[in-house]
């Protein structure tokens, strides 16, 4: 018998109890022969590629029982089930329990030992969302070795995170709870203290029969446990966090409902000017329930009222100004200076709310107090600084803060990363795991074609060990190759069939026939600009199946725009002399270049010998292309689809000029049918593909949509930030990608629409007239919302584009005005009053229809606030 092979035999047959028998019975020399193949055979399994290490991960019970039987030291051991294909057995408590049985010949200190240095090890959940739902990989054979040698449990926050996890995952498949969990005693405590529990908290937090409703049973049982669980809350709430991380003792907290003597009142008050809002709320209802109780004096009343003023949810400073107008009047009188911090709020019902209440409280405020007000007082309108007066004495006005601009500043590119200098570099790029950023990508492709031009057998050589690692064997399907699939016609999948083409090009060209059988479709749903992105890594992989080369890539940009520098382009065109370049490589080198050439070039243009250089030199003395026409078809009257349908209602379509190449007016044109891209980063590409015609290429942006499935994969914006630094005229479909980019609910997005206006800007270009038309026809419209618009809009006015924000709005607030009899829109207060703001800095006059009729209304709201505020700011007489 050998038992290597006995042993390998029941590891692939995945017969996971048969192999538990047979190692338990296996003498010392067998395990030691077991031991001594084992590693090897793994690390020659997972040089098939990434089929080789999914069968390895589907068979890693096997695998693991088999290092824990035979390999010998714990280190060792430990090392060998931390490995990363054997980290996720498919049923990881039955894999502990058959390993903690293999493991009983062993010393009690030894598996202690083992227990301990897998606990170091130990990581909490990360990457895909199935991955993290799985628990913490390799905590239940830990916890099966706690228990089965009686060693106290690790106190480090995996494990905790671990058990946390155990927990709620045997509580959704019906399993035992926490009632008699061997761990509930020693671990509870550090359940409030441990970092990453949140998350599987959070997943049970939604239901009074889960962990935490349990908990909260098993503490009203006992009076030691109670007390443990609502310190331990409170520990957690003075340590602070993000509000995900603070919700599920929020939870927890309300579930114990402790009585009002149970509040530790003073930390609840000492949380409230810091912590995050669900703990706000809840110290603020518990502070409430104290003081009914008699339990909040007045100093730490005081307190209380003073932080919630403090704060920037509007919600809780309005909940400070109430409770303060319902408290006894010598009470309230101690808290008048929280009433000075809501005088410099901006918002107009509140502040006056603030005033008749400190008014109704001077005689009972105490000289500090009086003199914050009067402090504050100073900085309110004129007719609220006088009803303070009247019970605070005369007061003068403070004189008012000169608005400083900001200065502008466009964000730059990210500069060319250089050319390889050897096919080491490039192979080691190649290797490197990295997402579809073009400028990588170009630069990967010219290093191909480059350096196989002038060494093809060495950077075959260089590619030769990766090729050998992911080949296929013979029988095996020509499926993966370097960790990719054939299939894949990203970029990044047709770079890796460029290498491919110059490592294996017969295997290259078996590829290339296969894939042509079965992809007839392709070509026909692909945007026509990813099109010409295809067909050049197609050209060069043709080229090298042919086994051929050329000295360079024509359209390799110089510039991280994605322009190439004309005379680069002249000059790579000599070197090719009298041999025609690659078509697709060609057309591209033509879109990159600039909108102004230099004459002399035309001279050297005109002596190229080929086809391709007489249509350069007919381009740079016709000084290119002219520019084609965005037109918009009519504006669907459409509600409710806020930011996601602005591309599906404003449908921009380019008319291309008389007399254009069929290509290019393919190119510009699109096809009616595109809607989804094939790739979620293809919009990347677009601004690098077309570098001086921005408009084009905005139009193209505003009509693809992303992915339904991946809001989180949208590129628009970023696109969006990169044209900005291209040339060619800017309109009315850059204007509607801007509008809709500040409206957009992620963060990121609207951060890469204010870089792009902020460029724009900052170089002069700023489509203000255009940008006013779109925000108030998406408005109306409601495909954006305005609370958001403003929001970004004041960004833009912070950031130093005062003046452009200025002369869009001048544009967009007719537009958005209420007619007589309308109510105002919900966030028009706050877009008056970054037009406002942006008017005082840019100095602007003039008027704006309606805006005198709304500023004349009578009432507090903000919205005829800053109506009153942008009308004397741009008034002449202001």
């Amino acid at each position: 018998m050998n038992p290597w092979l006995e042993v390998l035999d029941r590891i692939e047959a995945g017969d996971d109890e048969d192999l538990v028998t047979f190692l338990d019975g296996l003498s010392d020399l067998g395990r030691r022969a077991v031991a001594v193949r084992l590693p090897g055979h793994l690390t020659e399994e997972l040089r098939g590629g990434f089929e080789a290490r999914w069968e390895i991960e589907g068979l890693a019970s096997g695998y693991r029982l088999a290092g824990a039987a035979c390999l010998t030291g714990a280190q060792q051991v430990a090392a060998w089930l931390n490995r990363r294909e054997l980290r996720r057995p498919r049923a990881p408590e039955q894999d502990a329990d058959r390993i903690v049985s293999l493991l009983r010949r062993r010393p009690v200190e030894w598996r202690r030992d083992l227990a301990a240095r897998l606990a170091e090890r130990l990581r909490p959940p990360a990457g895909r969302r199935w991955e993290r739902t799985e628990g913490v990989p390799g905590w239940d054979l830990v916890a099966a070795l706690v228990a089965e040698t009686g060693m106290e449990p690790p106190d480090g926050d995996a494990f905790v995170a671990g058990w946390a996890w155990r927990l709620v995952l045997r509580r959704g498949m019906g399993g035992r709870g926490l009632d008699g969990d061997p761990l509930l005693g020693p671990l509870l405590p550090r359940l409030f203290e441990a970092q990453d529990v949140a998350e599987p908290l959070a997943l049970d937090g939604r239901r009074n029969s889960g962990v935490l409703g349990e908990l909260a049973e098993l503490a009203a049982a006992g009076r030691g446990r109670r007390r443990t669980v609502i310190d331990g809350c409170a520990r957690r709430f003075l340590t602070g966090g993000p509000a995900e991380q603070i919700a599920p003792f929020v939870r927890l907290w309300r579930l114990l409902r402790p009585e009002p003597e149970e509040i530790p009142v003073l930390d609840f008050v000492r949380l409230l000017p810091a912590a995050a809002p669900p703990l706000a709320q809840l110290a603020l209802e518990e502070l409430r329930r104290a003081e009914s109780a008699g339990l909040l004096d007045d100093e730490l009343f005081a307190e209380a009222v003073g932080s919630l003023a403090y704060r920037p949810e509007k919600k809780l400073v309005q909940y400070a100004v109430r409770w303060l107008a319902g408290a006894p009047a010598p009470r309230g009188g101690g808290a008048v200076p929280a009433l000075a911090t809501v005088f410099d709020l901006d918002v107009p019902a509140l502040r006056e709310r603030a005033v008749r209440l400190a008014v109704k409280l001077a005689p009972h405020a105490d000289d500090a107090g009086r003199e914050a007000i009067r402090e504050a007082a100073a900085r309110l309108p004129a007719d609220l600084r006088e009803r303070v007066a009247s019970a605070y004495g005369a007061i003068a006005p403070a004189e008012p803060e000169r608005p400083v601009a900001a200065v502008l500043h466009a964000p730059a590119p990210p500069a060319l990363a250089p050319p390889f200098a050897s096919p080491g570099e490039l192979v080691a790029e190649l290797r490197a795991r990295w997402s579809e950023e073009p400028q990588r990508c170009e630069r990967v492709l010219a290093g191909l074609v480059e350096l196989t031009h002038r060494d093809r057998d060495g950077v075959a050589a260089a590619l030769r060990p990766w090729w050998e690692e992911t080949r296929p064997r013979p029988g095996e399907p020509d499926l993966y190759l370097f960790g990719r699939h054939l299939h894949d016609d990203s970029v990044n999948g047709l770079l890796i069939r460029c290498a491919l083409a110059v490592v294996a090009p017969e295997h290259s060209r078996h590829v290339s026939t296969s894939l042509a059988r079965m992809s007839p479709y392709r070509v026909s749903s692909e945007w026509p600009p990813q099109s010409l992105v295809r067909r050049r890594l197609e050209e060069v992989i043709e080229l090298f199946e042919r086994g051929e080369t050329i000295p360079a890539l024509l359209a390799t940009p110089t510039a991280p725009t994605g322009h190439v520098d004309p005379a680069t382009v002249v000059r790579r065109m000599e070197r090719l002399g009298d041999t025609e370049p690659l078509a697709a490589d060609f057309r591209q080198a033509l879109l990159r270049l600039p909108r102004r050439i230099d004459p002399d070039l035309l001279v050297r243009a005109e002596k190229l010998p080929s086809q391709a250089g007489r249509v350069l030199a007919a381009w740079f003395r016709d000084g290119g292309w002219p520019d084609p026409a965005v037109e918009w078809e009519p504006l669907e009257e459409t509600s409710g689809h806020a930011s996601r349908g602005w591309g599906r209602h404003l449908r921009p379509r380019v008319v291309p000029p008389a007399g254009l190449p069929a290509w290019l007016e393919e190119l510009w044109v699109g096809r009616p049918h595109n809607v989804y891209l094939s790739h979620r980063s293809d919009a990347l590409w677009w601004p690098v593909i077309m570098p001086s015609h921005r408009e084009v290429v905005a139009a193209s942006l505003v009509r693809c949509r992303p992915w339904p499935a991946d809001a989180s994969g949208d590129f628009r914006m970023a696109a969006l930030a990169a044209l900005a630094h291209g040339d060619g005229p800017v309109g009315a479909a850059t204007a509607v990608a801007i509008a809709a980019g500040l409206g957009n609910r992620r963060d990121e997005q609207r951060a890469a629409a204010a870089d792009a206006a902020l460029t724009l800007a900052a170089r002069g270009q700023f489509p203000a007239t255009e940008l006013g038309q779109a925000v108030g026809k998406l408005i109306r419209h409601e495909l954006v919302i305005l609370k958001r618009i403003a929001a970004g809009l004041g960004d833009l006015t912070a950031a130093g584009a005062h003046a452009e924000v200025w002369r869009t709005l001048s544009v967009a607030l007719p537009l958005l005005l209420p007619r007589p009899g309308e109510r105002p829109r919900a966030g028009l207060g706050e877009l008056l009053g970054v037009a406002a703001r942006a008017a005082v800095l840019a100095g602007a006059e003039g008027e704006i229809s309606g805006l005198a009729e709304m500023a004349a209304r009578k009432g507090s709201s903000l919205v005829l606030h800053e109506a009153r505020r942008l009308y004397e700011a741009i008034s002449p007489h202001g």
